[in-house]
């Protein structure tokens, strides 16, 4: 008597469970698998749907956790000291003589170091950092392209590409995608990333994997047409998550 093997379709329901980005589909086709009636081995479909249920579950609590969590507007260390200087400088101007004695509570409170400080903040422009989930985003540059000889946009479009900085200061690695961790909108009509526009720069793309502690620099780019006025562009450090980064680049 031989023995039941498993069906190529749970085999292939495994596999695309245990890949993770295709847990949706493992599950489908385990569900299918298991109320096909044959003499096969159900041992896979049954170990696909654990896996994607359990990825499932993941998702939820990813969205669930992060519901509240919106980005934050980073301020420097040197910006804070600047602006502690000069209200101290405000206040000699206005004050009168008085008998010598010790550092009052606010010079005591302005000598400390300043820490750099955080506010909500929904937009965010050229050199502002933003910070969420202990991720730190910051639009650092762009350029506007025409293209090359051989690399050129539609008649009537531009290259635009953008530089961004990101800092994982998380526990965790960031996956970080040029294709699924950022959307861009000019004058609100959903641009497309352009692999034509990314042939115009040399440098690094934003697509990889950031250890904790460190970051990652680099571009990404699109064709828009030549008139625009505002691009915006969202990232999301979270696939799982809908809360975005949003950046605002205005002519």
């Amino acid at each position: 008597m031989s023995k039941k093997k498993n069906s190529t379709l749970g085999i292939l329901a495994l596999v695309f469970s245990i890949l993770g980005c295709t847990f949706w589909l493992g599950l489908i086709l385990a569900i299918i698998d298991l109320c096909r009636r044959d003499d096969r081995k159900k041992g896979c479909s049954i170990a696909a749907l654990i896996i994607a249920g359990l990825y499932f579950l993941l998702g939820v609590f990813a969205v669930l956790g992060s519901g509240s969590d919106k980005p934050k507007a980073v301020n420097t260390a040197g910006d804070n000291y600047q602006t502690a200087q000069e209200s101290s400088d405000m206040d000699s101007t206005t004050s009168q003589p008085i008998e010598e004695a010790g550092p009052s509570a606010e010079q005591q409170e302005q000598n400390e170091p300043m820490l750099p400080s955080v506010s909500e903040k929904d937009i965010f422009g050229i050199m502002e950092t933003a910070e969420m989930n202990d991720v730190q985003v910051t639009m650092t540059n762009y350029s506007e392209s025409t293209g090359s000889e051989w690399n050129k946009p539609a008649d009537g479009n531009v290259f635009v590409l953008v530089e961004f900085e990101i800092v994982n200061n998380s526990d965790s690695d960031l996956s970080i995608s040029s294709m699924l961790s950022f959307e861009a909108y000019a004058d609100d009509y959903a641009a497309n990333l352009s692999l034509g526009a990314l042939m115009e720069n040399d440098q690094n793309q934003l697509d990889g994997t950031v250890a904790p502690g460190k970051r990652m620099k680099g571009w990404t780019g699109y064709e828009v047409p030549s008139e625009w006025q505002d691009m915006e562009i969202h990232f999301t450090s979270d696939v799982w998550s809908n809360n975005k980064f949003k950046f605002l680049i205005s002519k």
